[in-house]
């Protein structure tokens, strides 16, 4: 059929034809926004969830919904190796600048942009001007307390908002790669900014882990946000995210061509664009049957391969993929320690370092005390594609001292 109208667009979060399956989310999102918009306070919202799942495409419509009520909006990824502090302060001065070119009675934006300036100059962070005749404030957001001084700052920002008679909405991505002392900063302002009262909120956006690394920050986590957690899509909702985009150029899937993807894919939004994408370019013409389905598994698995897999794999050190490895030889569902290091054929207390690597790259999560699993769906078929053959190596010998020796 006509690749120019094929409705199907997977990409790391491209937005679907089709949004289904996360009404009650983006529901409870809209009340929490109006309620904020009519000052009335809410906690913020965390979504988690597996690679896949689509996260990020609804921190994109949050995003949207947010501008939609009148807020000002900052969203950015949280990438490894780099601080909260230095993704977030550009974004604070874009932010103070459009509040500070709003009518209103104080000078709050300003005071604002001092502060940011301070923190900058602390946390030596290049954000370029804020601004003809803005100086630090002295004593506010520079003490070097990463904690205190962003308190500081985002109460700040909520008092220019407020003043202002606008509001902020700051969502983060990928929130499992922030350090832990950035989380505790964070969910410290938060608090602060929540005590206060003032029209500031933060969505972001993980995987599983993030739940407990956030109570590992600050106890009281789960009282400042609520944890929505995002699955694959039921049976109705993926067959609609495929029929409903089809249909509205004219094309039709058979039943049996339905079931045939959403065995393949477990209901997963971002599979299920792949393999949509995939079957339309086999279907010569409408209904697309299970024969074009079937057709169009290998060439999806192949750019599942190339692109979505590959990435990941590339990121692991040999011992890491080995880890991976001796999950996979197990099965897709959560592992008992124990089991994968006797597969690998290693000490207990030698294994424990590699997982903590893993589950640090994003790559597996520990869904209970003990046990570990894959944080992206498929991921063990992969690691058999790309390894088909997995043999142990035997765990390097201890250096022993001379005085051992």
């Amino acid at each position: 059929m006509d690749p120019a109208i094929n409705p199907f667009a997977p990409g790391a979060g491209n937005q679907p034809p089709e949004l289904t399956g996360r009404g009650i989310v983006l529901t409870e999102t809209a009340v929490i926004l109006e309620r904020l918009r009519r000052r009335y306070s809410d906690r913020s919202q965390i979504l988690i969830g597996l690679r896949g799942v689509g996260k990020t495409v609804l921190l994109n419509r949050i995003d949207k919904m947010a501008r939609d009520k009148g807020f000002h909006s900052a969203i950015l990824e949280a990438p490894e190796n780099r601080s909260l502090a230095e993704i977030l302060a550009p974004e604070l001065r874009r932010l103070l600048l459009q509040l500070d070119m709003l009518e209103g009675a104080k000078d709050t934006a300003k005071k604002a942009l001092g502060a940011l300036r301070a923190f900058a100059s602390v946390f030596k962070i290049s954000i370029g001007d804020v601004g003809v005749g803005i100086s630090s404030a002295p004593g506010m957001a520079d003490s070097g307390d990463f904690g205190r001084d962003l308190t500081d700052l985002m109460t700040m920002v909520g008092e220019a908002a407020a003043d202002k008679g606008t509001l902020v909405a700051i969502l983060i991505d990928e929130m499992q790669y922030l350090r832990e002392n950035d989380l505790a900063g964070l969910i410290a302002a938060l608090h602060r900014v929540s005590q206060r009262n003032l029209p500031l909120i933060v969505f972001g956006a993980g995987l599983p882990q993030l739940v407990g690394l956030m109570g590992n920050a600050k106890s009281y986590a789960e009282r400042l946000f609520v944890f929505k957690e995002i699955g694959p899509l039921t049976r109705e909702d993926a067959i609609k995210a495929l029929e409903d985009p089809a249909e509205r150029v004219g094309v039709r899937f058979l039943p049996e061509a339905l079931d045939e993807i959403l065995n393949a894919t477990a209901g997963y939004p971002y599979f299920l664009q792949e393999w949509g994408k995939h079957t339309w370019i086999k279907a010569r013409t409408t209904p697309i049957t299970r024969d074009d389905a079937l057709a169009a598994t290998p060439e999806a698995i192949r750019e599942m391969d190339q692109s979505f897999f590959r990435v990941r794999f590339d990121r692991l050190t040999p011992t890491e993929r080995e880890y991976l490895r001796a999950m996979a030889e197990l099965g897709p569902e959560p592992h008992r320690s124990g089991d994968i290091a006797a597969i690998m054929q290693r000490p207990v207390e030698q294994v424990a370092p590699i997982r903590s690597k893993v589950i640090l790259k994003g790559m597996a999560y520990a869904p209970a005390h003990g046990d570990t699993a894959f944080t992206v769906p498929m991921f063990d078929e992969y690691m058999k594609r790309a390894m088909p053959v997995f043999t142990p190596r035997p765990p390097r010998p201890r250096k022993t001292s001379d005085k051992a020796a």
